[in-house]
């Protein structure tokens, strides 16, 4: 009985795996002529190219199958398709289109390549992402009232042109800005003069009282709170575009890992169970918390975040999700223009939050580190970094400094660490340089450093205190000859040109 309860098993959660990869076109098994000739029935198709045991691909999957549905509804729709490159037929049409990695996506249109893919990698950001590839960059309506039952589903931003005729020099200026923000903005536009009905069924915006011509910004209904309009109309003022960067997230704006780069330092964000989809209400509870506070400070971007989708960036500021269930209360962090970290160490209230943001603004918090501890011993030839003493040993350091940025787990970095310390025997006698590393993974690196990668490597001179990133050979000979030729002080041991310099007898 045992065996046919595990194969009971085995079957139930294989329908229950797949179930939700059912709108994904899987087109593995077809031969390169089927694979072209299924896609040339569509007007525009995403086909994410893929191996079964790549993990970044396993991450992907769902997030791809919950597009794919959603895209399936779009009008007009547009599928997604993939294709195992492990596959007989995978391989050749993976080959043909030149994948060399794993998921590769791109972008097909009449059956033809159109582009690579370059959107995010999360449900809600490739639904948005593929919207904007088809079709024009607004969505033209005959009716106020359809339009207006559009903009009451909506549950994102959109910008209404409603115009007297095409040829009103407002909606040229609306159709160019919608072609360039197409990838992450929604438009709409209707011409009056061609209408079936009057602007007064555009209810959503009875309170701007609007005419033609005009540009309105909705915000859609899961957002609306008593702070500031739902509806907002441009006075034509400046750039239509930068008015609509000024205004897309309101107040509060729903931060999420496809528009996260939309929200620039001075930044304060507040994470819990963010869920605009299954919770609404539990959602604007927090929010309209927030936005009592926001209302206060107009130089200072506020967001709300989902704290299971940042918890990795949760993490760096030393935050732990609040998993007391209903109990639970948002914990908040804040970053200023320079970079540096800030956390709200008082339980969340409405008067906490806006005591917080006051000595945000006013400069008086004290930094959040992350640190490892400064080592007891740290005489070695090469220096150890830490969050603590890395202004010390760098940053403040009168000595010119070669600063290594390593993760514990890199390959690079594990066989680069023998020759960094042979260097660093190698300029013991030097007073004038020290040769440092620090663990990029358990200390923050600070912003005047971009580290993108492992090892990272940077040489910064005493006199300018400009950090230069190395882009030098990796042997022991390599580093003296770079460090020789652009040492702020000639090196004691070493000509300019890195020669060993003779002894003197």
């Amino acid at each position: 009985m045992f065996w046919r309860w595990t194969l009971f098993c085995v079957i139930v959660l294989s329908n229950y795996v797949t179930a939700g990869d059912d709108d994904v076109l899987d087109l593995s098994n077809n031969d390169l002529d089927g694979f072209k000739s299924e896609l040339a029935k569509y007007d525009t198709v995403l086909v994410e190219f893929f191996a079964p045991w790549c993990g970044h691909c396993k991450r992907l999957a769902p997030e791809y199958a919950k597009a794919a549905t959603a895209l399936l509804a779009n009008d007009p729709a547009v599928p997604l398709a993939k294709v195992d490159c492990t596959t007989d037929n995978g391989k050749e049409i993976c080959s043909t289109h030149g994948v060399s990695g794993y998921p590769t996506l791109k972008i097909f249109k009449a059956g033809e390549f159109a582009s690579e893919y370059n959107g995010p990698r999360e449900a809600d950001g490739i639904v948005k992402y593929m919207r904007s590839q088809v079709g024009p960059a607004s969505k033209s309506y005959t009716s106020f009232a359809t339009l207006n039952d559009k903009l009451k589903a909506a549950k994102e931003v959109t910008i209404v042109g409603i115009f007297k005729g095409e040829s009103d020099s407002l909606a040229t200026k609306f159709h160019k800005t919608a072609d360039k923000l197409r990838e992450s903005v929604n438009f709409a536009h209707i011409y009056s003069s061609s209408a079936s009905d009057d602007v007064a069924a555009l209810s959503v915006l009875s309170k701007s009282k609007v005419s033609a011509p005009v540009v309105v910004l909705v915000r859609p209904s899961a957002l609306a709170n008593k702070f500031e309009d739902s509806a907002v109309v441009w006075d034509e003022s400046g750039s239509l575009e930068d008015w609509v960067n000024t205004n897309y997230h309101g107040l509060v704006g729903h931060r999420t890992q496809s528009n996260m780069q939309d929200f620039k330092p001075p930044l304060v964000v507040v994470y819990y169970d963010v869920d605009y989809v299954k919770n609404p209400k539990g959602t604007n509870y927090w929010r309209n918390r927030v936005l009592k506070v926001a209302q206060n400070y107009p130089k200072v971007k506020f967001a709300v975040a989902n704290s299971n989708q940042f918890a990795g960036e949760m993490e760096e500021f030393g935050l732990e999700q609040d998993r007391s269930g209903r109990d639970a209360v948002p914990v908040v962090a804040a970053r200023d223009a320079e970079g540096k970290k800030f956390v709200q160490k008082e339980k969340f209230s409405i008067e906490n939050l806006e005591a917080f943001v006051k000595d945000f603004v006013a400069g008086k918090l004290e930094p959040h580190l992350k640190s490892e501890e400064i080592p007891e011993d740290n005489n070695g030839p090469v220096k150890v970094a830490v969050g603590k003493n890395f202004d010390e040993l760098v940053t403040n350091s009168k000595k010119d400094v070669l600063v290594e940025f390593y993760a514990p787990w890199c390959g690079h970095c594990k066989k680069l660490a023998p020759t960094y310390e042979d260097l660093g025997k190698a300029l013991a006698e030097e007073t004038s340089v020290e040769i440092v590393k620090m663990d990029a993974t358990a200390n923050d690196v600070p912003s005047t450093f971009e580290v993108h990668g492992f090892p990272t490597i940077y040489w910064y001179p005493s006199g300018t205190k400009s950090p230069v990133k190395y882009n030098g050979g990796r042997e022991v000979n390599d580093f003296i000859e770079y460090i020789a030729k652009h040492s702020t002080e000639e090196l004691k041991t070493y000509t300019r040109d890195g020669k060993k310099r003779k002894e003197e007898l």
